[in-house]
C-alpha cells in the first residue's frame, strides 16, 4: 500500500494546486518514483489511498497504463482518516499474506526483500523499517529490536511499553512497515486512527519488530527543506 492521501501542508506552495505524490523529484513525480520501486522489488500488486486532488492520482496512474502492474485506489472521499485509519478502510484489498505500507513521500534505497525476510522469520505481527538519525520524535526499542516506547525529543515526552525494561534505544520510524493481515481485527473500532499509537498499544501484548537499515541512503521529501 502507498500512502498518497495527505494534503502535503508542508510542501505548500507546491501542493496548492497538485497533490504531493505528484510534486516532481528530478523531474519525476514522487508517486512515480515509489511505484518503479515497489515494482522494481517485485511487487505487482498494489493499492493507492487518495483524498487531496484525487482526480490527478487516478488520472496520471491511468496515463502510465498502471505501470504495467495492478494498481488499485482507496478513496478517502468524506475526510482523511490518518495512517492506521487509511489503512484499515483498504483491508478489503489484502489477502492473508503479510503486505508492505510505504509513504508516498519517502525516497529510499531500503531493500524490501530483506525487510520482509526479517519479518517472516520474526513472527512478529508487525516489522517497522527504523534508521539511526536525526528526528522530533524516536521510538525507542529493547536490544531484542523490540519496540517499547516512543519519546518526543522536543519536550521530553515519553510513552513506555513495559516500565520494567532497561536502557532503550532510540530510533527513527522510516514510514516503511510490513503488516500481519490478523492486525485488522485488532484495530480501533474509530474510524480515524493514527498508527504508532495503535503500535504502542499493541506492544504491551504483541510483539512489534523493528528492522534496522541505518546503512540505506534516507530523505524526507514531504517538506520543502529537502528540495532545497
Amino acid at each position: 500500500m502507498i500512502l498518497a492521501a495527505g494534503l502535503g501542508t508542508r510542501l505548500q506552495p507546491l501542493t496548492d494546486h497538485k497533490p504531493k505524490a505528484l510534486v516532481e523529484w528530478r523531474g519525476v513525480p514522487l508517486l512515480e518514483h515509489v511505484i518503479l520501486k515497489l515494482k522494481d522489488q517485485g511487487f505487482t500488486e498494489l493499492i493507492i489511498n487518495v483524498h487531496h486532488f484525487s482526480n490527478m492520482i487516478t488520472g496520471f496512474v491511468k496515463q502510465k497504463d498502471h505501470f504495467g502492474i495492478h494498481i488499485e485506489f482507496s478513496h478517502e472521499r468524506d475526510e482523511l482518516l490518518d495512517t492506521g485509519g487509511g489503512i484499515a478502510h483498504a483491508s478489503w484489498f489484502f489477502g492473508d499474506q503479510p503486505f508492505l505500507v510505504y509513504n508516498v513521500d519517502i525516497i529510499c534505497d531500503i531493500d524490501l526483500a530483506k525487510l520482509f525476510e526479517v519479518h517472516v522469520n520474526s513472527h512478529a505481527i508487525a516489522t517497522l523499517a527504523v534508521k539511526e538519525r536525526v528526528t522530533s520524535r524516536s521510538l525507542l526499542m529493547n536490544r531484542e529490536g523490540l519496540l517499547k516506547g516512543w519519546r518526543d525529543n522536543r519536550t521530553g515526552e515519553t510513552i513506555l511499553v513495559d516500565e520494567s525494561e532497561g536502557q532503550l534505544i532510540p530510533i527513527a520510524f522510516s514510514a516503511i512497515h510490513v503488516m500481519d493481515p490478523a492486525l485488522f481485527k485488532l484495530f480501533p473500532a474509530e474510524k480515524r486512527f493514527s498508527i504508532i499509537p495503535f503500535y504502542l498499544d499493541l506492544a504491551r501484548s504483541r510483539s512489534v519488530n523493528l528492522f534496522r537499515h541505518d546503512q540505506d541512503s534516507w530523505t524526507d521529501m514531504g517538506k520543502l527543506e529537502s528540495y532545497a
